[in-house]
């Protein structure tokens, strides 16, 4: 068993971040991905997570501490089930994805249509409003279909 240092991950772009709860203390035993401290930004509160198994040697910090990315957070020591456990578990997981959901069913209009024209202009953009505009100029029965209630783009 191996002690290893738990560092502040990529928080982003802040620096002296508060530590406004400490989860855990010296001795607890942790899994991968459980809470150890909850940092606070101005913008944001997030829980820094263990990167593995293992015991709570030591603390390094203390609530009202100001941290930032890289500063170790506590003294873990890894567990030998996450040192075993770990590499099998990658060889694991390419196993065959899931199912793709299915598609969704476009719904079909069984009534009779009341529109009659020589030039339908499904969608439009910059290139379906020329397409329709130049129609309607050379006297053709146009009708442009949008997906919004409000034409926009030229």
């Amino acid at each position: 068993m191996s002690l290893v240092e738990v560092k502040v991950p990529d928080i982003g772009d802040f620096k002296g971040v508060d530590i406004i709860e400490v989860l855990v203390k010296p001795g607890d035993v942790l899994a991968p991905e459980d809470p150890l401290i909850v940092l606070e930004s101005d913008k944001a509160s997030m829980e820094v997570p263990a990167p593995q198994a293992g015991t709570v040697k030591e603390l390094k910090v203390k609530v009202g501490d100001k941290v930032s990315e890289g500063d170790v957070i506590l003294m873990l020591e890894a567990s030998a089930d996450s040192a075993t456990a770990a590499p099998p578990a990658k060889p694991a997981e390419p196993a065959s994805p899931p199912p793709p959901a299915p598609a969704p069913v476009a719904g079909a209009f069984a009534g009779k249509a009341d529109l009659d024209c020589e030039m339908l202009v499904l969608g439009a953009g910059p290139g379906g409003y020329s397409a329709a505009f130049r129609s309607a100029d050379l006297g053709m029965k146009t009708v442009l279909v949008e997906r919004y209630p409000t034409l926009g783009g030229v």
